[in-house]
C-alpha cells in the first residue's frame, strides 16, 4: 500500500487545513496509527505535528465531537 500524500506530491502538511486532517482523527479524538491511515513515516509524522499545532491553536478541538 502506497502512501496517499507520496502519490499526491504532498511535501507538506498545513496545519491551517482542518478538513483534512480530520481524515486522520479517530471518532474520539485520538490521532490514528499509521497502519490505519497508509501513510508512510515521515508523513505520518507531519500529520500528527499539524494535528498538535492545531490544537495548541484551537483550531481542532483536543476531545471527541459531542
Amino acid at each position: 500500500m502506497e502512501c496517499i500524500l507520496c502519490k499526491k506530491n504532498i511535501k507538506n502538511v498545513d496545519f491551517r487545513d482542518t478538513p483534512s486532517l480530520k481524515n486522520y482523527i479517530s471518532g474520539l479524538g485520538k490521532i490514528r496509527p499509521k497502519t490505519k491511515t497508509g501513510l508512510c513515516s515521515t508523513h505520518q509524522r507531519r500529520v500528527s505535528t499539524a494535528v498538535k499545532r492545531a490544537r495548541h491553536i484551537g483550531l481542532m478541538s483536543a476531545t471527541a465531537k459531542s
